[in-house]
């Protein structure tokens, strides 16, 4: 069998009909273009997600007392600044901080406005990630001079503030005074889920006491060196408190893996759906394919017997049908793919700064594997058929 004939012969008749042949394909097109898009918008929504959920804390373990609501636990059992230094010696964690919240009323040119007062402790905003818009945030001799100085959300700012520059202006909270000093937000909005509110105001850790009475932590945050080290700092964190406190001591130690363990699967489960709807589409691509085909040897009967009589071999005329329905797969598979390339290339500046839509290759070689298969199996039974079509009936047919 001549390789270079039957490949000539299939592109010829091919060529013959054009229309039909780029009709027959465009189903091809349309699958493969959607494994491709599929996969990358799969990826990209993950890469998003995962980014979005981390950029609320890297690798970040908090823990904090159960409360009890028939009575408040002994003061035993409360986070202090001990556990926080202690928890430093806790292999691969890189930075802890502390935070402890409490509802204050803040006063501003006569006006009073009740917010979140939050005490944060050094290497809290290295932890949570917090930008600073305006101004700076705490340094070291703030914390040690006990410094009445404070931060507050962008929120609070323009609702206290207007288009003020509120860096410098003083507010008074309690029996203190503060300057602010900077205005900051959240990496990522929590919608008010973290210790962040929308009327937030953080201040030295060191000043909480003077309206708690207390210097105890409601929040304990640990960063973990790397995402893999997190639920072994978790574990060791966990016991480390429970060697600290009395054992009637009831701590609740998370991480971000559930949640990001869910948004995998959420992104999982909608690959897998959006994957199923492509196939259906090369599904229906390949019965078009099958069914041109019969048409085709329908049409060519009385050329196939031709073929036969003069010598053609019934494995020549298998391999002459498959090698057409290889070729309107393959180059519907070439021209989809790339149409899958094209749409994220072409997308990218539309897109955030920082987020990226990668093109998986991989699905870029299962698109034209799939494809190609889908092109082969649905084109086999024409091709067989024309395959065993008798020289002698062929001719007859008119």
């Amino acid at each position: 069998m001549d390789i270079r004939e039957t490949l000539t012969v299939a592109i010829d008749a091919l060529r013959a009909n054009k229309l039909r042949a780029a009709l027959t394909s465009l189903g091809v097109i349309i699958g493969s273009a959607s494994i491709v898009l599929v996969v990358t918008v799969a990826l990209t929504g993950r890469k998003f997600v995962l980014s979005q959920i981390e950029a609320v804390g890297s690798n970040l373990v908090w823990v904090e007392l159960v409360q009890r609501p028939d009575k408040a636990p002994p003061l035993s059992y409360e986070l202090t600044l001990e556990d926080m230094e202690a928890a430093k010696s806790i292999p691969h964690v890189i930075a802890v901080a502390g935070t402890r919240e409490h509802p204050m009323s803040m006063t501003v040119d006569g006006v009073e406005r009740a917010v979140n007062l939050v005490g944060v402790t050094d290497g809290y905003q290295t932890i949570r990630r917090l930008l600073i818009l305006r101004g700076r945030y705490f340094d070291a001799g703030d914390m040690e001079m006990r410094s009445k100085v404070c931060l507050v959300t962008t929120q609070l700012a323009e609702r206290i503030f207007g288009q003020e520059n509120p860096v410098g202006k003083t507010i008074r909270m309690g029996e203190l005074t503060f300057t602010v000093i900077g205005v900051f937000r959240e990496r990522v909005e929590t919608f008010g889920l973290s210790d962040i509110q929308e009327n937030s105001v953080l201040i030295p850790f060191t000043l909480i006491k003077y309206d708690t009475g207390t210097e105890y932590l409601g929040l304990l945050d640990v960063q973990a060196d790397t995402a893999d080290d997190v639920p072994s700092v978790a574990r060791q964190l966990a016991l480390l408190l429970q060697s600290r406190h009395p054992a009637e001591a009831d701590y609740k130690v998370q991480t971000l893996t559930a949640i990001l363990g869910a948004a995998r699967s959420i992104s999982l489960g909608l690959t897998i759906v959006l994957i199923i709807i492509a196939a259906i589409a090369l599904l229906i691509s390949g019965i078009g394919i099958m069914n041109i085909m019969l048409v085709t040897v329908t049409e060519r009967t009385r050329e196939i017997g031709i073929r036969k009589a003069i010598g053609a071999a019934r494995r020549e005329i298998l391999c002459q049908f498959l090698v057409e329905s290889f070729l309107i797969s393959g180059g519907g598979a070439v021209v989809g793919i790339l149409i899958g390339i094209a749409i994220p290339v072409a997308t990218q500046s539309f897109l955030p700064g920082n987020l990226r839509v990668p093109v998986s290759s991989l699905s870029v070689v299962i698109a034209f594997v799939v494809s190609c298969s889908t092109g082969l199996f649905f084109g086999y039974l024409p091709a067989n058929q024309a395959a065993s079509l008798q020289p002698v009936e062929s001719l007859r047919y008119e």
